[in-house]
Parts: C-alpha cells; structure tokens; sequence
C-alpha cells in the first residue's frame, strides 16, 4: 500500500497541543455540500471540518477567503500530524482529494497575523461500497 507523501509535524509542546484540540470542528455528511459563508477566523486562529476517507473517497473543496491563510488537509498518527496537502499564504484554492490511506482527515484553515472572513464549500464523494 503507498502512503501518501507527506509533512510531519510533531506537537513540541502541550500548549500546542490544547490550541489544536480548542480548533472547532464539525462533520461533513455523504454526497451533502457543506456551504459556509463569512466565517470569521481571528488572527492566529483555526478552523477545522474533519470525516473518515477510505481510497476511492473523493473530498471536492473550494475555499475563498479576504486575507491570505494556510490550509492543509491532515490526519493524526500518535503525536505525529501528517499534511499531505498544504497550501501557504493562499486566499483562494479549488481541489478534489482522493486519499490513499484510510484515516479521520481534517480540513483546516489557519489565519495569519490579519483577520479573515472565509467562504467554504467541501463536498464528500464515497467510493462503491
């Protein structure tokens, strides 16, 4: 089985470790759009949509947002986060992600040091099961 290419980042410290868990985080249903419209994201802040995806999932996202934000999809493994997707310094970003591993995946924004108003749409595409 590949694995998907990845960014490893390890939580150096329990402070960073009650930020990620203070991330809100919500579900994405089966073939139902997700739409959310000026979401306001403060500086330095996070917000986060997270499912399970087996292969042959696709997850369809688009995103706009007024300041330039990270965004990553990632999983956890132990204190290990894994990012095979990331994007930096980006207002707007438009993709379809098919993992290659099965795992609890989120979707997270990150406002730099400007404030952000964020406009979503994540769409979940199961494979035959």
């Amino acid at each position: 089985m590949t694995r998907d290419i990845c960014v490893v980042r390890t939580l150096a410290s329990s402070a960073a470790a009650v930020v990620v868990a203070a991330c809100a985080v919500t579900t994405i249903d089966h073939e139902t759009p997700k739409m959310v419209e000026r979401l306001a994201i403060a500086p330095y802040q996070t917000h986060e949509e997270c499912l399970q995806l087996v292969p042959g999932d696709q997850l369809e996202y688009r995103f706009e947002s007024i300041a330039p934000l990270a965004f990553n999809i990632h999983y956890h493994e132990g204190t290990a986060v894994i990012m095979p997707l990331t994007r930096e310094n980006t207002k707007e970003e438009i993709g379809l992600y098919a993992p290659s591993i099965a795992q609890h995946y989120c979707l997270m924004w990150e406002a730099g040091p400007q404030a952000t108003m964020l406009d979503y749409r994540v769409r979940l595409k199961r494979a035959p099961r």
